[in-house]
């Protein structure tokens, strides 16, 4: 019964990781609505605090569209540099054309290139917008816009600074744009103004869209792609995958933005607004989101602006906090979220004295082990007890091999008489199951690993542990092909446990239980090192606590 146990939790591990990687369930999507016609807003007085704040205009004499000048602007690139980031701005949208990350290179090489945000090509329009779409002439997207300076530069200790975009649509309406930059965050603050300075009533919506070309790759086992948006507070993730598919979802929506394994882009309304969220797939390959909340009128003489905070940055739950409107959320660990996120703390915890994230993951597993020991102690020594029954359970299955339900009885007996529980090896281990998922998320997907060094030949905890770099292909290993040491090492502590722990009367059960180390090192050949790395001091840690239990006398 001890060897069943510990199969049956390997055998689930095995299985629980196989349904997270191929057959996890699609997330729950929000109630969709189709009619995604708002109610106007009400003017509201200047200074009160509202998704859209509408405001008396003062201005000169109301004058129709005919009546105001057409001035024509040339297409001109912005350049922003901060301490974190270089954003170039096209004045025409307007919109961001490239967004590098000054802290974060492509590869783990020094001197590769930044890594840029904005993935897509010509052609395939605009990254990030918010405008205001007038329902009678549509929105003013490819039109140039006048700006006030042609570069800006922030230092370490430069105040914050803003670029402001005019422009006019076709129907008289102007749109200011003000981009509000900080040299210590990625947050920046965004105003839209629509002003009507005509003679009639606009009505209109302010339109907030975010496209991205989703990666060929991506990246992790366990790294979500897509869509996600903080609605009626709570996440929810949207999905295209297919061409042609859209997917919408409506009620009140804190932020939205497009994320992978490590960064993520979003736009949060400074106020959490009720309005509707559509995810499309083009047939471009483009994905696009769109986030429409309620319309508005523009009496004449009126404006209105809607405030925004973008984040285009790293997925780090540390600086998502920080930025707030629970763009923390946007890290997401499944069921496991409620134990990985401490987790992932006391990760930062360690490395803030260590300086290496191995060393770090060393530490973490070293105090999951100590947390865990009187469980796993009674584990082993349960086990220990069952190992001398072995002889006598043998002899039994031997004299009741045709009668199942006398030996069950008398197995019981002998369990009783000598005090042993038959489930005493597992009961520990499966409470410890949800802490090793949790790991198991963590190591997996954290943009903390990505591009760290431990030691020697691993420099990259994020990705697969390589010593020496071949041409050829190696069955069953992605790309970069190499001698998986760490990985082998891990399966080398696996199969000596397995040798330490008693061996079972089933010579069937036995042999799967032999095989297990192997399975376990194909498995883990791809995963990323910082995973690999826990999983092997963990096995270490097993062997010593049971060397000690079991060559202590009875």
């Amino acid at each position: 019964m001890d060897k069943k146990t510990i199969l049956a939790f390997a055998l689930s591990f095995v299985v629980l990781v196989g349904w997270s990687l191929f057959f996890s369930p699609e997330p729950k999507q929000a109630p969709i609505e189709k009619d995604t016609a708002a109610q106007n807003i009400q003017p509201t007085p200047i200074g009160e605090k509202s998704p859209a704040k509408v405001a008396t205009v003062p201005s000169s004499k109301p004058v129709t569209a005919a009546e105001r000048p057409v001035i024509r602007v040339d297409e001109k690139k912005i350049e922003i540099d901060t301490p974190l980031y270089k954003v170039v701005f096209s004045n025409v949208g307007p919109t961001i054309k490239s967004f590098k990350l000054k802290k974060y290179r492509q590869t783990i090489n020094p001197d590769s290139p930044y890594v840029e945000l904005v993935t897509l090509e010509q052609g395939m329009g605009d990254y990030l917008t918010v405008q205001f779409d007038d329902n009678t002439v549509g929105n003013v997207n490819n039109k140039a816009f006048s700006v006030d300076k042609d570069y800006l530069k922030l230092n370490q200790d430069s105040e914050p600074a803003s670029i402001v975009f005019q422009g006019t649509n076709p129907n008289g309406i102007a749109i200011t744009q003000t981009y509000r930059f900080f040299p210590d965050r990625y947050g920046i603050d965004l105003a839209v103004t629509a002003t009507n300075p005509t003679t009639t009533p606009i009505n209109g919506v302010f339109r907030a869209t975010l496209r991205s070309v989703p990666p060929n790759d991506k990246g992790s086992y366990y790294a979500y792609v897509g869509f996600a948006l903080f609605l009626d507070d709570k996440l929810d993730e949207i999905e295209v995958e297919d061409p042609g598919e859209e997917e919408s979802a409506r009620g009140k929506i804190g932020w939205f933005g497009w994320e992978d394994n490590y960064f993520i882009s979003a736009i949060a309304p400074e106020v959490p607004a009720k309005g509707s969220f559509t995810g499309k797939h083009l047939s471009s390959g483009v994905m696009e989101g769109v986030f429409l909340p309620a319309a508005i009128s523009l009496p004449p003489s009126t404006q209105a602006t809607s405030e925004y905070q973008l984040y285009i940055g790293p997925r780090d739950l540390g600086i998502l906090k920080q930025f707030g409107k629970n763009l923390d959320q946007a890290i997401n660990f499944g069921w496991t979220d409620i134990i990985a996120k401490p987790l992932l703390y006391i990760l930062h915890f360690f490395y803030q004295y260590v300086h290496n994230y191995g060393l770090a993951i060393i530490l973490l597993t070293v105090l999951v082990k100590i947390l865990f020991w009187p469980l796993t102690h009674k584990s082993y020594k349960s086990m220990k007890e069952m190992q001398k029954l072995q002889p006598r359970m043998a002899k039994l299955r031997e004299k009741h091999k045709g009668d199942k339900q006398k030996l069950n009885q008398e197995m019981m007996g002998l369990y009783k008489t000598y005090k042993v529980n038959p489930m005493g090896g597992c009961l520990p281990m499966v409470v410890q199951i949800p802490v090793f998922f949790a790991l198991f998320r963590v190591l997996g997907a954290c943009i903390e690993l990505r591009h760290a060094p431990f030691m020697l030949w691993i420099n990259d905890l994020s990705a697969p542990d390589r010593l020496f770099h071949f041409s050829f292909q190696i069955p069953f290993m992605t790309p970069p092909y190499g001698i998986p040491v760490l990985t082998l090492l891990m399966g080398g502590s696996m199969f000596l446990q397995q040798k330490m722990t008693p061996t079972p009367g089933d010579p069937t059960q036995a042999k799967i239980m032999m095989f297990l180390p192997v399975i376990f090192t194909f498995m883990f050949i791809n995963f990323p090192s910082g995973l690999v790395l826990y999983w092997l001091v963990n096995n270490l840690l097993s062997i010593g606590q049971q060397y000690r239990i079991y060559k202590k006398p009875a």
